[in-house]
């Protein structure tokens, strides 16, 4: 059971990172610097599954920030997911990002064990606790992606009248 559970959460996660990629790659390079809706909405996304990623939670940001963004930006006090950064890194430099973090999520998923479902994911003061059983964080994460990735492709429409076609499974290393 735990394999199949496995194999579909990847299938369907790495759909989530692949559609997030695909609108990266489809914004315009035009726009990246001058049009900042479309990158900080990237960038918050990226941030985020990275983050959500990181199990067990340290209570930190995740080592890949300093490995792929010299300079990860500035947080806006009492939002984690509202991090500035400190100049708008380059589409590149995004889907490298990008790239790290799905590597990331495959791996974890890929090695998840009966023992690590039991675990918990805990972050925040107790008026915001965050408190999930891994799966539950995984979950949470694909939908926090789902969810940018679609308000990304609404950007791209009303930009360019165009997005990424659905994708309905990961696509293959």
């Amino acid at each position: 059971m735990l394999e199949i559970f496995k194999q579909s959460l990847w299938t369907q996660f790495g759909a989530s990172i692949d559609s997030l990629k695909n609108a990266i790659e489809m914004w315009p390079e035009e726009y990246w610097y001058t049009d900042t809706r479309f990158f900080y909405n990237a960038y918050h996304c990226l941030i985020m599954l990275d983050y959500y990623l990181t199990i067990p939670y340290t209570g930190e940001f995740p080592s890949t920030l300093s490995f792929i963004f010299s300079e990860p930006g500035v947080q806006v006090e009492g939002v984690l997911g509202d991090m500035v950064p400190n100049r708008i890194y380059s589409k590149e430099e995004m889907l490298a990002y990008l790239n790290r973090s799905r590597e990331k999520c495959r791996n974890f998923i890929d090695n998840l064990t009966e023992h690590q479902m039991q675990e918990r994911w805990i972050e925040g003061p107790e008026d915001y606790d965050m408190n999930y059983a891994v799966p539950e964080i995984l979950f949470y994460n694909m939908r926090h992606v789902q969810h940018h990735a679609a308000q990304l492709n609404m950007l791209l429409r009303q930009k360019i009248d165009q997005s990424p076609g659905w994708v309905f499974r990961a696509e293959e290393d």
